[in-house]
């Protein structure tokens, strides 16, 4: 049995192949040296060595040029694909370098899910379409895992404290105020107090939030207990659907309710509730060139909101 060939063992060059192809498209050895800027010894010398190592003779010479054996006709085919898929390569390295393709990975705060991530996901897509975004709704304490081992590129959110031994920056975006609502017609839409809302029942952020500490921190400095009656959740679908099908109460960004007419904020004030969202990212990784198009899309687009 013949043994097979091994050509990846170094001796066969790119060269080779650019030669192999060139022959067979000008049917000359001597078309092909003069297209490839080589002397014509050089061109015979290097398909000699392709013929030495292949162990079989790709072209037949004859008066008006070289016709591809057999040998010769199959080699050539792998030789255009060989050449084809590095061009293909250098085409998508160079992409991914100017930021044309590639993938970016957002994870994402309730605080940025409705506004200002959609509008700078259409922006992005609508520049530069070879870029696949892909999103991950999570706490913060969930993401930040995911960003620091590179599974995630940034996270787009309401900005927590940061541990500095995970060497994370952020980048302050916009603030916008925590409002209480409910839906359209709900009966408490004209109570004014705190106190005046615990008879209903409510949604609130989970425990590991910093929106839950701080909505604990107002219900604790007017002397009154959590409503006992809750639900926890960050699902903007889900606090959405509940809120539109019960008389549940809930605190939320103000650009999620401004945008939804079938929600309506209830007069009591959280004066003590802000909030600064913005991007937190990896301090010592650089992103990505796709990363740096999604993060320059996310800046211009958080200075036309009006929390």
């Amino acid at each position: 049995m013949t043994r097979a060939l091994d050509l990846l063992g170094g001796r066969l060059k790119l060269r080779h192949l650019v030669l192999v192809t060139a022959i067979a498209d000008h049917g000359s050895v001597l078309r092909a040296a003069e297209h490839l800027r080589l002397a014509q010894p050089a061109a015979t010398r290097g398909l000699r060595e392709v013929e030495q190592i292949l162990g079989v003779e790709l072209f037949t010479r004859g008066p008006r040029g070289v016709t591809p054996t057999v040998f010769g006709t199959a080699f050539v085919d792998h030789a255009r694909a060989v050449q084809a898929e590095l061009r293909r390569a250098g085409d998508r390295i160079t992409g991914l370098a100017n930021g044309e393709t590639g993938t970016v990975t957002v994870g994402t705060l309730l605080a940025a899910t409705n506004v200002l991530l959609p509008r700078s996901i259409a922006a992005l897509k609508a520049e530069r379409p070879g870029i696949t975004v892909i999103v991950r709704e999570g706490t913060f304490d969930s993401l930040v895992p995911r960003l620091i081992d590179g599974d995630t590129d940034l996270v787009l959110g309401r900005l927590n404290p940061i541990d500095d031994r995970h060497g994370l920056r952020q980048i302050p975006l916009y603030d916008e105020p925590i409002l209480l609502v409910a839906r359209s017609g709900h009966p408490a839409s004209t109570t004014s107090t705190l106190a005046g809302l615990l008879g209903y029942p409510w949604i609130l952020p989970l425990e590991q939030t910093s929106l839950r500490q701080e909505l604990e921190q107002v219900f604790k400095a007017q002397d009154l207990p959590l409503p006992e009656d809750r639900v926890e959740c960050t699902s903007i679908l889900t606090i959405r659907s509940l809120l539109l099908q019960t008389d549940m109460v809930a605190a939320l960004p103000a650009l999620l309710v401004r945008s939804d007419p079938q929600l309506v904020c209830l007069p009591v004030p959280l004066a003590s509730v802000k909030r600064s969202v913005g991007v937190t990212l990896p301090g010592s990784r650089a992103l990505t060139p796709a990363a740096k198009v999604m993060l320059d899309h996310l800046r211009t687009q958080s200075t036309t909101l009006e929390p």
